[in-house]
């Protein structure tokens, strides 16, 4: 119960440093704050070409040094509130998993996401309607087991089944570096009526751990994925996001 009072505080906090970001804090109320827990970034190098095939007019793929990347990021949301109230028990946590790379429009480097899968029924419709992405229902299971973290999520064929931890001391991520380019991202996009979409969001710097991981199972993405993941843990983040705005 503390965290639902100490969560608001900590994502409202994190607008008054801004020196860190790409561009200025949009104008005009965010819409949302969360925050988000025990988060696995795993990233796998993929066919920047294939990438390329899933993605809709309008975004450009956004490569590192000539590569691509596809995101996997099991986590659990907490602290989940519209802007000006109070997170509501039982209805502010679930885990999510999201499926996304990396893209870029008008010189504003964003996330694109292939998939958002919820263990909440009212997150995935409001997410749909509010954001227009590709959210689905999914049955989660997220459990501690010492200091590793069992994690499986699974609907209509797609499924994600591993297990991971942190394993090295927290540090930010180096303007330049490809943990930087996978992790400091300022909006996210999506494509409704035919027209592209973009809703801002704010942070503070990723904290960063290196992790480990047994991956048993990640057909939840769109590509296979054979190769072995780069890897990173952050314990908790707090996150403001703006509305949709058509771009």
């Amino acid at each position: 119960m503390g965290d639902l009072i100490r969560a608001p505080q900590r994502q409202t906090a994190s607008l008054e440093h801004t020196e860190h970001r790409p561009w200025p804090l949009p104008e005009g109320a965010w819409l949302q704050g969360q925050t988000w827990d025990e988060l696995l970034f795993a990233h796998w190098r993929v066919d920047a070409d294939a990438v390329r095939a899933l993605l809709p007019d309008g975004p450009t793929l956004d490569l590192h040094e000539g590569e691509a990347w596809l995101g996997i990021t099991p986590f659990r949301i907490t602290g989940f509130r519209l802007h000006g109230l109070p997170p509501v028990p039982f209805l502010s946590s679930f885990p999510e998993v999201n499926v996304r790379t990396y893209v870029t429009h008008e010189g504003k480097p964003g996330i694109w996401f292939f998939s958002l899968d919820a263990d909440s029924p009212w997150a995935v419709e409001a997410a749909r309607l509010v954001y227009r992405l590709p959210y689905h229902r999914a049955s989660i299971e997220s459990t501690r087991r010492g200091d590793w973290i069992d994690y499986v999520s699974s609907r209509d064929g797609a499924r994600l089944e591993l297990s991971y931890r942190p394993a090295g001391p927290v540090t930010k991520p180096a303007p330049g570096s490809l943990e930087h380019f996978l992790t400091e991202r300022y909006c996210l996009y999506t494509k409704h009526a035919g027209r592209l979409h973009r809703a801002d969001i704010h942070h503070l710097p990723w904290p960063l751990q290196p992790a480990e991981a047994e991956v048993r199972e990640t057909t939840v993405s769109p590509l296979e994925l054979d190769a072995e993941p780069l890897l990173h843990y952050s314990e908790r983040q707090d996150v403001v996001i703006w509305p949709l705005q058509p771009v």
